[in-house]
C-alpha cells in the first residue's frame, strides 16, 4: 500500500508516545498559567485544577486536530481552500473545547452536572473565540512542523534506500561482468585435463562446484568475511596448482586481525588470476604469487606480487588492462566510495605489484560466527 508524501503511517505506540507528551506538554502550560493566577489571589487547588481542566481539553483534542490537519495540509496548490477549511474547523473545535472543559471540571468536582446543560458554555467559547483560536493555530502549526519533519526523515531514508540499492545493483552488475571471465578460464583448465588425466579433472571439478557454491552465495552481499574470500581463492588456486605443476609457487601472508574484516565478494581471484596468466605463463619455468593482507591503522593493504615478466614497457597507455582487472579495480572503488586506492607497479626486480588500500570494517557477525 502506497501513501502520499504528506501522509505518514505512525505505527501505534508511536502514537500513544505522542499523546502522552502532548498531555505532559499541556500539564506543564496549566501549572505555568496557575501560578499566573495564584499571583492574583485565589485557593492553590481551585486554581490549579481549573487550569488543568482547560489546558488538558486542548490536549485531548490534539490528537483530533491533527488528525483533520493531516487532511488538510499547509502544502499543495490548493492552500487558500485549505487555510479556509482550517478557518472553519477552528471555531468548531473551540466548541468542543468549551464542552470538553466543563466535562473535566464537572470530573474534578468543580461544578455541578447540570452546568453541562446550561447555553453560557457555549457563550462562554463564543466570547473567547479569539484567544482560543490562537491557541487552536498554534496546535495546527505545531503539527504541521512535527509532520514536516517526519516527511522530510522518510523522504531522507527512502533516499539513503535508493543509493544503497543502486549501490548494490552497480555491485551485482560488476560481478555479472567477472565471473562468466572467470568460469571461461577455469572450465578451459577442466577441458585440458579431461583426456589425459581424468582424477585430476574430477578434483578440478569438485573444486568448480565449490567455487560456484561460494560465488553464488554471497550474491545479495555487497560483502563478505576476509576469510570467505581466502576460502574461494583456496579452491582457484587448487585448480591452478593442477594445471600449472610445481611452476606455480604460491605464498600467503594474512595477518590475523584482518580475518574478520569485510572485503567485496570475488575481488582477489581476479587478481591472482591476472598475475598467473599475464605474469607466470609466459615463462617456461612460472613463477611464484605473494598474497599479502596486514592492517595499516584503519586500513587494509593488500598486495598480490608476482615474479613473472612484468607490464609490457607501454604500460599503461598502449596496453589494454584485462576485464577482470578493470572490473575488479572499480568494483573497489565503489565499494569504498571512492576512499580507496588501487595500484600496479612494475617491480625493479621482475615482476608486477598490485597495491590496494582501503578502509577496514570489522563484522562482530563474522567473529561470532567463527567462534559458533
Amino acid at each position: 500500500m502506497e501513501t502520499s508524501p504528506s501522509q505518514t503511517v505512525v505505527p501505534p505506540l508511536q502514537r500513544w508516545h505522542s499523546f502522552i507528551l502532548a498531555i505532559g506538554f499541556w500539564t506543564a502550560v496549566a501549572g505555568v498559567f496557575a501560578l499566573s493566577q495564584r499571583a492574583q489571589g485565589g485557593e492553590w487547588q481551585h486554581v490549579l485544577l481549573s487550569s488543568l481542566a482547560q489546558w488538558w481539553s486542548w490536549g485531548l483534542l490534539t490528537p483530533l486536530i491533527n488528525a483533520l490537519d493531516r487532511r488538510l495540509p499547509f502544502t499543495g496548490s490548493q492552500l487558500g481552500y485549505r487555510i479556509i477549511a482550517h478557518l472553519l474547523l477552528g471555531p468548531l473545535a473551540v466548541v468542543a473545547y468549551g464542552y470538553v472543559s466543563a466535562a473535566i471540571a464537572t470530573a474534578m468536582q468543580l461544578q455541578p452536572w447540570s452546568r453541562l446543560l446550561h447555553v453560557d458554555i457555549l457563550l462562554g467559547a463564543i466570547h473567547g473565540m479569539f484567544w482560543s483560536m490562537l491557541v487552536y493555530g498554534l496546535i495546527v502549526g505545531v503539527c504541521q512542523a512535527y509532520a514536516y519533519q517526519q516527511r522530510y526523515v522518510s523522504a531522507a531514508l527512502q533516499v539513503q534506500r535508493l543509493e544503497r540499492n543502486f549501490s548494490e545493483a552497480r555491485l551485482n552488475g560488476l560481478r555479472m561482468q567477472l565471473d562468466p571471465h572467470f568460469l571461461f578460464n577455469a572450465l578451459n583448465t577442466i577441458s585440458a585435463q579431461l583426456e589425459r588425466e581424468p582424477k585430476l579433472a574430477r578434483t578440478m571439478i569438485e573444486h568448480l562446484g565449490d567455487l560456484l557454491r561460494l560465488s553464488l552465495a554471497p550474491q545479495s552481499r555487497k560483502e563478505v568475511p576476509f576469510t570467505d574470500e581466502l576460502a574461494f581463492l583456496d579452491h582457484y588456486l587448487a585448480i591452478q596448482k593442477i594445471r600449472f605443476g610445481d611452476s606455480l609457487r604460491l605464498d600467503l601472508s594474512v595477518s590475523d586481525d584482518v580475518k574478520r574484516a569485510m572485503v567485496p565478494s570475488m575481488f582477489l581471484q581476479p587478481l591472482v588470476e591476472n598475475a598467473i596468466r599475464h605474469g607466470l605463463s609466459p615463462r617456461a619455468n612460472g613463477g611464484t604469487v605473494t598474497l599479502v593482507a596486514e592492517r595499516l591503522d584503519q586500513q587494509l593493504h593488500i598486495q598480490v606480487i608476482d615474479d613473472g615478466v612484468g607490464l609490457p614497457p607501454d604500460w599503461p597507455n598502449g596496453s589494454r588492462q584485462g576485464v577482470g582487472l578493470s572490473v575488479t579495480r572499480e568494483r573497489i572503488a565503489s565499494y569504498a566510495d571512492g576512499s580507496s586506492r588501487f595500484a600496479i607497479h612494475r617491480r625493479a626486480e621482475g615482476g608486477t605489484e598490485v597495491d590496494i588500500l582501503f578502509p577496514l570494517h570489522i563484522h562482530q557477525a563474522s567473529h561470532d560466527r567463527q567462534i559458533a
